[in-house]
């Protein structure tokens, strides 16, 4: 009998796909939340809460691997501080973590707050792997819905996103999470490269909406850093394959 996999995040994007796919894979998952829920189908459910440090001892009683998926707009290193040293004492011996692609060099606090959960997870003790995900196709298309019910919609000059599937996502966690630990692995971007124009005209096209757009310049570390391309991974062999124009198009709910 192998232990149960414990995942934090279990029930959110991401988590929603990765915790089918650990059961066809045929292991048991544990899902760290805070909300309660009844077992089913090889998922057991406990209660805890990452930034407040509650529960997560007994989360981990028996847990050999951990996903984390846990995250949110700020608070990330705080949570995983909490998470990798109770894994620590646990004697976990793999933590799997996603980052975002431009944490060490886009300086906004969200980015900022990833680093430092990055280096939380390396300096443990606890053998660890991390992967650097490019945005969701689904996180680009809650911005897009948020400005398109602006008449005129500002579009910063030089801000380029490499959006990936959450679905490639979440397979290539499942692979890295039955695989033995392996540091930061390459990044998983999407297989294009898209302006915040280009986004936004095909989300226009497939909505048939018309707006304005209006170009601006971001200023700034951050400015400078988005048209350097620092949220961008050019280089890598592997990426995504699905494009945003794929997204759109299976997408019910635009």
């Amino acid at each position: 009998m192998t232990s149960p996999i414990l995942i934090t995040g279990g029930t959110g994007t991401l988590g929603r796909q990765v915790v089918p796919l650990l059961r066809a894979a045929g292991r048991d998952v544990r899902v760290l939340s805070r909300h309660g829920r009844e077992p089913g189908d090889g998922v057991e459910y406990v209660t805890g809460d990452l930034f407040e440090g509650k529960g997560i001892e007994p989360a981990l009683e028996g847990v050999e691997t951990v996903l984390h998926l846990a995250g949110g707009p700020k608070g990330d290193e705080v949570a995983t501080r909490n998470l990798v040293e109770a894994a620590s004492r646990a004697g976990v011996q793999h933590l799997v973590y996603i980052s975002v692609i431009g944490a060490d060099g886009v300086p906004l606090g969200w980015f900022g707050s990833k680093l430092a959960a990055e280096r939380a997870v390396a300096d443990s003790g606890v053998p660890w792997t991390t992967v650097r995900a490019a945005q969701f196709h689904d996180l680009v298309l809650a911005m897009l819905q948020k400005m398109v019910k602006l008449p005129v919609i500002p579009v910063p000059g030089g801000l380029r996103f490499q959006p990936v599937d959450s679905g490639e996502v979440a397979a290539r966690l499942v692979e890295l999470t039955l695989g033995a630990p392996a540091g930061l692995v390459p990044d998983l971007p999407g297989p294009t490269v898209y302006g915040m124009a280009d986004l936004m005209r095909g989300y226009l096209q497939a909505t048939e909406r018309r707006r304005l757009m209006m170009p601006v310049r971001m200023p700034g570390k951050a400015g400078r850093a988005y048209r350097n391309g620092a949220n961008l991974s050019l280089d890598v062999a592997a990426t995504g394959k699905r494009t945003w124009e794929d997204f759109l198009v299976a997408h019910e709910s635009i």
